[in-house]
């Protein structure tokens, strides 16, 4: 590996440490979402606690975390391994956040945003799959699972040289979903729309 790959991993972990989250709640005003609601720092609990506008802040500024270091990357002319190895690092610095004591998000829309530069047919395809299933079955962690289970045929199917760092990827999100698998299969899952109260820990 070499220097630049090195130091473009760290900065993609310090950028996804970045709390988009927290951040947009403490300037709306807005109660902290790892105290409220689902307790996820992500863009749906934010949705339950601050509404539309709040959670689409945050979803765009979550995705730019994983876009903006594996872009950044690609135009250095590092490697498609190495890229998903930023990407992944992106998405822990989003799940493990060293600036916020390690309590941070799921990472699927930091995941969202490093892999769509592959192209718009794919991120379209992505979405569609995502938008798909919460509106057949509104569960934000099920649509999120089911993407992500097929992000990697997308890209096999688009471009296949990226289907191996895709792939990892994948694997930290369903890894990090753990605990909304057990809450689907016990049918506990809280669906998107539910409100704050009684809600348990959600995507």
């Amino acid at each position: 590996m070499t220097p630049l790959a090195l130091v473009m991993i760290i900065a993609a972990y310090l950028l996804g440490s970045i709390s988009s989250a927290v951040l947009i709640c403490r300037i709306l005003r807005l109660s902290d979402p790892r105290q409220v609601g689902s307790n996820n720092p992500g863009a749906t609990n934010v949705l339950r606690i601050g509404g539309k506008k709040a959670a689409a802040s945050v979803l765009l500024c979550d995705m730019l975390k994983g876009t903006i270091p594996v872009w950044g990357a690609f135009f250095l002319g590092i490697e498609p391994i190495i890229l998903g190895v930023i990407a992944i690092a992106a998405c822990l610095g989003h799940m493990y956040p060293i600036f916020f004591h390690f309590k941070g998000g799921k990472g699927v829309a930091t995941a969202l945003g490093a892999i769509a530069p592959i192209g718009w047919d794919f991120t379209a395809m992505v979405i569609g799959t995502w938008v798909a299933i919460v509106f057949a079955f509104r569960y934000s962690s099920l649509a999120s699972l089911v993407t992500v289970l097929l992000a990697p045929f997308y890209t096999w199917m688009i471009k296949p040289q990226y289907t191996l760092p895709v792939a990892m990827l994948c694997c930290l999100i369903v890894f990090r979903h753990h605990q909304n698998i057990k809450r689907l299969l016990e049918g506990t899952e809280p669906k998107v729309g539910e409100k704050k109260n009684g809600l348990n820990k959600a995507s």
